[in-house]
């Protein structure tokens, strides 16, 4: 399983606000029952297959053109562990005990 950073910006659309872009790649992944997937004030974090992720963003991406969209920059944080799989909560909630003075080193 992996976890993605990402974030798709339209350029050029004559407005700053583009809460409603976003709005738009949240609906699309509401269509993918096997990602979890958490938004932030920058990025949307996604967890999941990553071949099934990438095809998320790429409709994604085309959900934004079919809003008028004529460019976009999108940056996307892959962190692709093999050797053990740690969901979203779990890595923040290690963070958060080592903040705590608390025994994380399970996580690690």
């Amino acid at each position: 399983m992996a976890m993605v950073a990402v974030s798709i910006s339209p350029i050029g659309t004559g407005e700053t606000s583009v809460s409603h872009f976003v709005a738009e790649a949240q609906r699309v992944l509401a269509r993918y029952p096997d990602l979890q997937y958490r938004l932030d004030p920058m990025f949307t974090t996604i967890e999941g297959d990553l071949p099934t992720i990438f095809a998320a963003i790429h409709e994604m991406h085309e959900a934004l053109v079919a809003m008028g969209a004529k460019r976009l920059s999108t940056v996307i944080k892959i962190d692709d562990r093999r050797d053990v799989y740690h969901s979203m909560d779990e890595k923040v909630s290690a963070v958060m005990a080592k903040l705590n003075g608390e025994d994380a080193s399970q996580w690690e």
